[in-house]
């Protein structure tokens, strides 16, 4: 069994928000590995189903490139080891630059570039991933690059009409669904693309919490289903409560809103969400 450290115990609190003792209880019990333990705490009530991945603890900045007609985008991640370079405007210039790259070329050699800036700063730089999106048929590619450039958002929607694109209210909704992918870190468009082994491993979770011991069957099935439902308002970009309404209305319910106001049929077509370090 692997020791239980006191570093090991704070990196399951920091992951699951849990107390130090339910963590300490929660290693013990999974033998030190700490994906068994998240699951522990979660069987137990004590951590949430939004739990932080582990992570390495890499620095860096998110970039983007989108294309004056919103037909082409791009989302790259780019590590540092310090924060200090992060902010650095030569390496910020060179993130831009990488975007912009894998934009327009289709397999860009940045290595010269890559060598060149690690000689000149001092600090180990990596271009960890890239993510590149072509609108289909109607509709937009937008992007949003968070305060501080630790989380960036790459999103295309789609439009019925060619002439919906081009309407204030279209583009409006397309930025507004970019911040709602920031603040919100959905996982999947819609419940439909959610994997059947993710559901399986919630309904086995919840069906273990201590909340459903001695429940008969039927209740049981009642309550896994409305823990499922609240699980995919956290999981699902468009089941989500929309932010600029105070989740008053879901992010569904607010696209069919503004397509109804265009005469259009509007659609989240796909979507991607970084933040510094995630990838390591």
């Amino acid at each position: 069994m692997a020791e239980i450290t006191a570093r090991l115990v704070a990196k399951l609190r920091e992951m699951t928000g849990a107390g130090m003792m339910d963590c300490k209880k929660a290693l013990t019990e999974a033998g030190g590995d700490l994906d068994k333990a998240v699951d522990y705490l979660r069987k137990k009530g004590a951590a949430t189903a939004s739990v932080k991945a582990a992570r390495a603890a890499k620095d860096g900045a998110i970039a983007q490139y989108i294309a004056a007609d919103g037909r082409l985008g791009v989302l790259v991640e780019v590590n540092s080891e310090t924060d200090f370079v992060a902010r650095n405007e030569t390496f910020r210039a060179f993130c831009e630059d990488v975007a912009k790259r894998y934009a327009t070329e289709a397999n860009p050699d940045l290595e010269n570039e890559r060598q060149a800036l690690v000689a000149k700063i001092r600090e180990n730089i990596k271009i960890a991933r890239h993510a590149k999106m072509d609108v289909g048929g109607n509709g937009m590619i937008a992007g949003y690059i968070h305060t501080g450039a630790k989380i960036g958002v790459l999103v295309e929607l789609g439009a019925g009409k060619t002439e919906t694109v081009a309407k204030d209210e279209f583009k409006q909704l397309v930025r507004d669904i970019t911040l709602q992918i920031a603040a919100g870190h959905p996982h999947a468009v819609s419940r439909e693309e959610v994997p059947a082994d993710v559901i399986a491993k919630e309904r086995e979770i919840a069906s273990q919490s201590d909340r459903l011991k001695g429940k008969p069957a039927q209740a049981m099935e009642k309550i896994l289903q409305g823990v499922l439902e609240k699980f995919y308002q956290t999981y699902c970009l468009v089941d989500q409560g929309f932010v600029k309404r105070n989740s008053e209305v879901s992010v569904k319910e607010h696209v069919a809103q503004t397509a109804k106001q265009l005469d259009d049929e509007i659609t989240i077509r796909r979507f991607v969400r970084f933040q510094v370090g995630e990838s390591a």
